[in-house]
């Protein structure tokens, strides 16, 4: 059919093409001309040229040819049909290496499945289509292959990412939106994640943008406006959760941690759904809503609950060194998380302020002679200095027990923990040096620092035995 139709196509695409045709100025922005003196004709390098218009007749034609060679039908595929041979390589060699779940059906269009980039057809499994119709994904506005969702499925269907789906084309984009929302709103994080295994930083990255993704439903703007929304969009996204965890993405995003849990099968839904409850800690009104801690054991479920979490939803992903359970890492782990709230709450609390919020807890308050309305003013005194001290001694503890867990981890996730650890830390170090005014410094590690620290961090890391048995 290419052939027959660049007989067809080649000669009029060719005349159009002439110098002499009226629309020659506006359909060949690849012409090569100069301008003679007054009066003499326009003269085209014929060379050039004519290899460019033959070119482009073929492309057209076999474009078109293939384009037209597709099913109109909807297609409907399952796992064991996708795994059956087809043509020389067989789709089931090529695209379908490991089936986790069972039973799994791929529904889809033709002429509506939008990928980032040209793919060749594979007869309704994925659909070709014309190149100036292609679509990147884009997990930005939540529109993971938007064109089946809207044509196909229609809108809001729940997507199925099996082992067909999960091209390189697709997955690899999601991952790497991960990467860029990591890396814009956690840096220190993010730094850490570059030590890792590709593997491990793209799960980590899939990890952290969902729990970003969770912040954003309680700190976005819409949210603020509109309590009922927020909350029903929360109660929306917990059984989203679900639906992940069920093999279900709704969009590129959702891909990513769906496929993450299937690279990483013992990560358990438990610390994803804490998660959301100290999102909702953060909301008046809701029945978890906690504005005012009274004690260090009221903050430190919320501290469990938003940081502690995601210890938890890592490990499975940083693995355990040779002698060593999840179980046993899993109070480091957690202590880790813990360690860096308190972290951020103390780097935070002038912005905390802004927003009505106070998360040092009320009994330490009483103990170093500190009230409420001289945090919300932002003054800084003695007593304000040695409550902080307090805290950050606080800290240290939970640091110093992260610290005890990072042999427990597998040899290649020790560095990035230790590092993270260690930065993070500095923090607190920085906070000292700024006379402990949190209200008009701000203290960070700058990236000079991060990376003279990486050294060190990395000399900590070789003292430490590959195992237990060792």
């Amino acid at each position: 059919p290419g052939a027959c139709l660049y007989v067809v196509v080649s000669s009029p695409l060719q005349a159009a093409f002439q110098p002499q045709a009226p629309w020659y100025d506006l359909v060949s922005p690849w012409r090569k001309c100069v301008e003679e003196p007054a009066g003499a004709s326009r003269v085209r390098t014929a060379s050039p040229m004519a290899l460019k218009k033959q070119l482009f007749a073929v492309f057209v034609s076999l474009h078109v040819a293939v384009s037209f060679r597709l099913p109109r039908q909807p297609v409907s595929m399952t796992l064991e049909e996708v795994k059956r041979p087809t043509g020389a390589a067989g789709l089931g060699a090529k695209y379908n290496p490991t089936v986790r779940r069972e039973n799994t059906t791929l529904a889809t269009t033709p002429w509506t499945l939008r990928l980032g980039s040209h793919c060749t057809s594979m007869r309704g499994l994925m659909t070709w289509r014309p190149l100036w119709m292609l679509h990147h994904v884009s997990a930005q506005s939540g529109a993971f292959m938007n064109g089946v969702n809207r044509e196909g499925l229609g809108d809001g269907a729940l997507l199925k990412p099996t082992d067909a789906w999960r091209q390189e084309a697709t997955v690899s984009k999601a991952y790497k939106e991960c990467e860029r929302i990591t890396e814009s709103f956690a840096k220190t994080f993010y730094l850490g994640t570059k030590l890792m295994t590709p593997e491990k930083a793209k799960a980590t990255w899939a990890v952290y943008t969902w729990c970003r993704r969770t912040d954003d439903l309680v700190d976005s703007p819409r949210a603020t406006m509109c309590k009922e929304t927020m909350l029903a969009d929360i109660a929306d996204w917990e059984s989203r959760l679900g639906g992940i965890f069920s093999g279900h993405a709704r969009d590129s995003l959702d891909a990513a941690l769906v496929d993450t849990i299937e690279r990483f099968p013992s990560m358990s839904i438990e610390p994803f759904e804490d998660m959301v409850k100290g999102m909702l800690m953060d909301i008046p009104g809701t029945p978890l809503a906690q504005m005012r801690y009274q004690t260090w054991e009221e903050l430190e479920v919320y501290c469990y609950r938003v940081a502690g979490t995601v210890g938890l939803m890592t490990l499975p992903i940083m693995g355990t060194a040779e002698g060593y359970s999840e179980e046993e890492a899993r109070k480091p782990a957690l202590s880790l998380g813990i360690a860096l709230q308190i972290t951020n709450i103390l780097r935070d609390v002038g912005e905390d302020t802004v927003r009505g919020r106070i998360y040092l807890p009320i009994e330490d308050l009483e103990r170093f002679g500190v009230s409420e309305e001289q945090i919300m003013d932002g003054f800084v005194d003695e007593n304000y200095r040695k409550l902080l001290q307090f805290e950050i001694e606080r800290a240290d503890q939970y640091y110093t027990a992260a610290e005890e867990g990072i042999a427990m981890l597998h040899p290649d996730a020790r560095m990035p923990v230790r590092a993270s650890l260690d930065i993070y830390r500095g923090i607190l170090a920085q906070l000292a040096a700024n006379n402990f005014d949190n209200f008009r410094k701000r203290a960070y590690v700058s990236k000079v620092k991060k990376f003279m620290m990486l050294p060190e961090a990395w000399w900590k890391v070789q003292q430490l035995p590959k195992s237990r048995i060792n």
